[in-house]
């Protein structure tokens, strides 16, 4: 979103909630207009920390909340999509323009871990699941609202495909690749994961091979599997808390490997490291088949188990790897790119809404 706000310097942000506590210092100087959950929000707090339990209570009001913006004012809505955004009204004289970060995930592909992170009991599962079922309506519908539909990855193409039945223009996400840059002597003593900890991370596979292995691996991040990861994790694991941008940058530029043991939608994660020249070991699943040229910048291991990552290391370890190389591959998700592509997009879009050709 903040990298789209140059091309329309002068719009206003519509969004059914905002958090200026958790929200970078620069944000309080944009024109950010929420909806009627604001007030509920505040009621319930969902802008404390641990919010995301409270956050559940408002969901089935967040559909409503985006369809109760008027912009009928606007030639042209950009909505930055990860679940209801697409589904704000326009009139037929306004060019709607969806990035969809990803299909919402607990209503197609998620359901069960989510409704199982919920701990939903008893009468609230039939509840729950009827909720997701009209959600699940709603969200279709909703998805046939824009005029043009952006994708952030080809793997995101083929969902959007799949549940929504749309077609779309792939528009890679932008990379702070300036931000992040290579070392002279990079260390190199340590391999590493960087994350939340939560179930679908796949944390766990990478702490079990390198606990198998007897190698160091150094793990940053928090979340409700730290204490479980611990239990499992032999003494060549160190576990670190979240880090500040500028210490994330030193750790990706100084390992040997950076691990990637899950599926992400896209995962700017590993371009960022590839960004500072160090080799990224991937799951084949995802982002990542985008975003790691196999041999070249990296490895892609094949199943979800320590014995195939093992097998991944193994084979990042009998190869010389070049940074500029790598370097070089991360630079095409560039901020830049991104913005010239939108821009384009962007362009063209309007030019076929103005032709009546959308």
């Amino acid at each position: 979103m903040e990298a789209l706000l140059p091309l329309c310097p002068q719009a206003p942000i519509y969004s059914c909630l905002y958090s200026a506590t958790t929200m970078p210092i620069r944000w309080q100087e944009i024109n950010i207009q929420t909806s009627f959950l604001q007030s509920w929000g505040k009621a319930v707090g969902v802008f404390r920390e641990n919010y995301q339990g409270r956050l559940r209570l408002l969901l089935p009001w967040m559909p409503m909340a985006y369809e109760s913006f008027d912009l009928s004012g606007y030639d042209c809505v950009i909505s930055n999509c990860h679940a209801y955004a697409k589904g704000v009204l326009t009139g037929s004289h306004t060019l709607h323009i969806s990035y969809v970060q990803s299909p919402t995930r607990y209503l197609w592909e998620m359901t069960g871990t989510y409704l199982q992170q919920a701990r939903t009991r008893g009468w609230q599962v039939p509840m729950t699941q009827w909720l997701i079922h009209r959600l699940r309506q709603w969200d279709y519908l909703a998805a046939q609202r824009p005029d043009v539909l952006w994708a952030n990855s080809r793997n995101i193409q083929q969902r959007i495909w799949k549940f929504y039945r749309r077609r779309s223009h792939v528009l890679y996400p932008p990379v702070d690749v300036e931000f992040f840059q290579p070392v002279d002597r990079p260390a190199a003593d340590y391999d590493l994961v960087a994350s939340r900890l939560v179930p679908y991370k796949r944390v766990d596979l990478a702490v079990r091979a390198y606990t198998q292995l007897g190698r160091r691996l150094v793990v940053l991040g928090e979340g409700p599997q730290l204490a479980g990861l611990q239990r499992i994790a032999g003494p060549t694991i160190e576990f670190l808390p979240h880090q500040s941008a500028d210490n994330l940058r030193k750790w990706f530029a100084h390992c040997r490997f950076f691990l990637f043991p899950w599926v992400e939608d896209f995962g700017i994660i590993p371009v960022e490291v590839q960004a500072c020249g160090r080799p990224v070991i991937a799951l084949n699943a995802g982002g990542a088949k985008e975003t790691v040229a196999h041999g070249k910048t990296g490895i892609l291991f094949e199943d979800l188990t320590p014995e195939s990552l093992i097998a991944g290391i193994e084979a990042a370890e009998q190869q010389v790897w070049d940074p500029e190389v790598i370097r070089q591959w991360a630079q095409q998700f560039s901020l830049e790119r991104f913005q010239r592509e939108a821009d384009q997009l962007i362009q063209t879009a309007w030019d076929q809404f103005r032709a009546g050709e959308l």
